[in-house]
Parts: structure tokens; C-alpha cells; sequence
């Protein structure tokens, strides 16, 4: 997506398959985010499924993200998100509607962008939301990130055989903790959120615990919110055995807000800026 959002270290290389995707189509739009030291790669089928159905599609590349993980420790979330809503004001500019769509911590991501434009967002399909962690080892993070700059992470949590997602093995401890400053804020904000939400949960998840989503479905303020439990996939879902349902099931969700006007998100014109409700005044944290 060429000239939207941010432009990061314009000087380097992003690896080969984590380069951003823009496909123009019809007059519902879909936006999809990607996780945490991952890129776009792990949502580009998912992107081309949409595209092929016919609704106008962007998926960018965060910044840090597809490049190097010391790169990204070198980024915090305001950036991120900045990058987000940068491709949802271009993408809205084209489309009557748009749906926001994420993996993991994309998904929170979306969840942020939903709260803050309430009008422009017409519904949410996440995937193994990343909202928070049950993993004990997060209490010394604060006091970790300036003892080491990155420990292993996990990439290619995929249970199809001879599928593998395009990331980081090393989590760059400066910018999680970035990105746990801002789960905590979102956490507070979730019965704010009025749109229809579609949640997707692996059965079984090596990176997300099962109680992330399940704090979402507890404390999201949206009338209109469904789980669908995936039984045959891991983390990386968007790439699994279950990828198509996925896929089919965003498009029925988003043709089905298409056709339905008179609720949160369903229109995508100029509005009064929200106040914001998370504090950047510290984000380097």
C-alpha cells in the first residue's frame, strides 16, 4: 500500500513476502492486521480471499514488522496503531463500509480503531485475539527489557504440515512491553466498544491463552458478539486447517453488515474526532 501510513527506515529491505497488499474493489471494504513480530504474509490468503469475492481490501505493514526484530524493539505501539488508522482513513475514502480484521495482536489492534471510530468501523472479525497474557514470566518484563534486548519468541505456530508463517524467532522486549502498556489501556476500554464483533478461537493456541478471548467476550460492550471455535488449527489460524471457514465466514459477516445501515459503524463518512481514551504521553514507556 504505497504512500499510506507511516514510511519506516526507507532505507531498508523488507523480506521477501512481507510486503503490504492493496487490492481495490467494491463498496465494502475490509482492513486486515497483522500480529506482533509477524507481517503480512500470515493474512495475505486470506486478503486475496476477499479480494476475489470483490470487496476492496488493505493490509499493511506495521512498522518494525518484516524486517528485522531489532528494528521493531526500536518502535512502540503508537506507531503501530498510527499505520492502522493511516490505511482505515485511506480505505474508508474508497468504501461505503469497512470491516476491521486481525490475528492476535492485530486483532487488538482493530478492537482500539473500532473504539476510537465508532461510525467508521461497521464490525470486527478477529482471530486468537491478544489482549492479554496468563504467562507469569510478564512480571519481570519491566525490569527485563533493560537486562537483554530480546528472548525467543514463537513463530509458526501452525499444526498443517508444511506451512509456515514469515516472522521474528526473537521477542524484542522494549517493544512488548510497549504493546502490554497498550493491552492493559484497551482492557479498561472494551465496554466502549458498539460494533458487532465475530471472534475465532483455536482450540488448541501455543502463543494466546484461551482466557484473552474469553476477556473479550465477558467486557465488550457490543450487543452483537459470536465465537467460533476452531478445533483443527493453532495460533497462526489465518495459514491452518481451518483457514477457509475463516475466510468464508468474514465474507458472509461482512455481506450481511453490507446490507444493514441503521447500526454502530454504517457509515463511513467525515466525523467529529472521539476523544482519545488511551494516554501516548508515555508510550516509549
Amino acid at each position: 500500500m504505497t504512500g499510506v501510513g507511516w514510511t519506516w527506515h526507507d532505507s531498508d529491505v523488507i523480506l521477501p513476502g512481507a510486503e503490504p497488499y492493496s487490492h481495490d474493489g467494491g463498496p465494502i471494504g475490509a482492513l486486515l492486521i497483522h500480529g506482533f513480530t509477524g507481517c503480512p504474509q500470515s493474512l495475505r490468503p486470506w486478503a486475496e480471499y476477499l479480494s476475489a469475492a470483490g470487496l476492496t481490501v488493505r493490509l499493511p505493514l506495521l512498522p518494525g514488522h518484516g524486517r528485522t526484530w531489532q528494528e521493531l524493539n526500536a518502535t512502540r505501539w503508537p506507531e503501530w496503531y498510527a499505520e492502522v488508522e493511516a490505511a482505515h482513513t485511506e480505505l474508508t475514502s474508497h468504501c461505503q463500509q469497512v470491516v476491521v480484521m486481525g490475528l492476535s495482536f492485530g486483532a487488538a489492534l482493530a478492537l482500539h480503531l473500532a473504539i476510537e471510530r465508532p461510525d467508521r468501523v461497521r464490525g470486527l472479525v478477529l482471530v486468537n485475539t491478544f489482549v492479554l497474557t496468563t504467562d507469569r514470566r510478564q512480571v519481570a518484563l519491566p525490569a527485563l527489557r533493560w537486562i537483554t534486548r530480546s528472548v525467543p519468541g514463537v513463530i509458526s505456530d501452525i499444526k498443517k504440515p508444511g506451512v509456515s508463517e514469515l516472522g521474528y524467532d526473537r521477542l524484542p522486549l522494549q517493544a512488548l512491553y510497549s504493546a502490554t502498556r497498550f493491552q492493559r489501556q484497551l482492557r479498561a476500554a472494551l465496554p466502549r466498544l458498539t460494533q458487532p464483533l465475530l471472534l475465532y478461537r483455536s482450540a488448541e493456541d501455543h502463543v494466546v491463552p484461551a482466557a484473552s478471548t474469553a476477556y473479550v467476550l465477558r467486557h465488550a460492550g457490543s450487543p452483537d458478539i459470536e465465537e467460533i471455535m476452531l478445533p483443527n488449527s493453532y495460533h497462526v489460524a489465518t495459514l491452518d486447517n481451518d483457514a477457509e471457514e475463516i475466510f468464508a465466514g468474514s465474507l458472509a459477516f461482512a455481506r450481511r453488515l453490507g446490507t444493514s445501515r441503521n447500526s454502530p459503524g454504517a457509515s463511513n463518512g467525515p466525523a467529529t474526532p472521539p476523544k482519545p481514551w488511551l494516554d501516548t504521553t508515555h508510550a516509549d514507556g
